[in-house]
Order: C-alpha cells, then structure tokens, then sequence
C-alpha cells in the first residue's frame, strides 16, 4: 500500500503538467490563465453623476504601466503613490472614452486602491445631467499587453442594469437605456 502511494506521488506532478513524459511547468501555474477587467459604471440620480470603478489584475496592470512609462511601477508601495496616481489616472482616461447621449464626457479622477490580487481605480463623470439615453464606450484596458484580453462593462442607469464585454481586439460598444 504504501509503495503504491508513492508511486502515485511520484506520478502526480508529471500527470498535471500533462503526462508522463511532460516536464512539470511551475510557469503556467504562477500565472492565471484569464486576462479580463471588469468595469462598473452607476447613473447616480440624486447627485446626477456617473461613477465609474475599474477592477483590473494588479500583476497584469503593473506590467502594462511599467511598460508604458518605462519605469517599475509597483501599485502596492505607499512611497510611490502620488506617482502611482498619476499612472493610472492617466491609463484609464486614455484606455476608457465615453460619451453620454453623443456627448464626450471627461472622467474625473477619484483614486484607486488594492484589494488581494486586484487593483481598483475609480471615476466619476461630475455632473452629468439627465440620466442617460445612450452611452458608448471605447474600452482598450490591456490590450496592448495581451491579445486575449476581455473587458466585462456592468453599466446601471435608473435601476436598469445592462452588461457587455469586449473581446480583443474589438473595443467600442452601445448600450440603449
């Protein structure tokens, strides 16, 4: 018996990475398969504001602003904040457009925060006037670092809730309220 459970623990390691003879790939396992974001916009009625939060993986959104900036970019380090700030503030105004019954809107930076593995960011379009009819949005989030990037948009506007994703390299979509 215990012969045979060792011969199973051997085994294990090389029947995960994909058969006997495959070579155990500790690679694929550091990294999460699935490239997504997930933004949320709210029609605030009672403020007449749009409020806006974007949930991106941190390891992935790191990556995409070091790259970007040329510089390491770590979200999680308090001394680096204001500088962070300014990073994602300016990433996610130049990688989400939207415009409010065919009117271009201006995202006003709220901040962002880490929460375990992702990093939040959060805007609000101030002001926006009556809610919405139409919104388009331009959503390419990541999409310069990874070609199966998918964006999931959960968007409320008067109690009804609409969701759309885009899929790389598609990156404009409607909704009707």
């Amino acid at each position: 018996m215990v012969i045979l459970l060792y011969k199973w623990l051997l085994l294990l390691p090389a029947l995960l990475a994909g058969g006997p003879s495959a070579p155990l790939n500790t690679n694929s396992m550091a990294r999460h398969p699935l490239f997504v974001s997930v933004t949320e916009m709210n029609y605030n009625t009672a403020d007449k504001d749009l409020e806006i939060s974007c949930k991106i993986f941190t390891d992935d959104f790191e990556k995409t602003l070091s790259a970007i900036y040329h510089t390491k970019v770590d979200l999680s380090a308090p001394s680096g904040k204001s500088e962070a700030d300014k990073y994602v503030k300016d990433y996610i105004k130049n990688h989400l457009v939207l415009k409010l019954d065919n009117k271009p809107v201006t995202l006003d930076y709220v901040g962002f925060e880490k929460e375990n593995d992702a990093t939040w960011s959060y805007f609000q379009v101030s002001n926006a006037g009556t809610a919405p009819k139409k919104i388009d949005i331009v959503n390419s989030i990541l999409y310069e670092s990874y070609d199966k990037q998918m964006n999931l948009m959960h968007v409320t506007v008067g109690g009804n809730r609409k969701s759309t994703k885009l899929n790389y390299p598609d990156k404009q979509t409607s909704l009707q309220f």
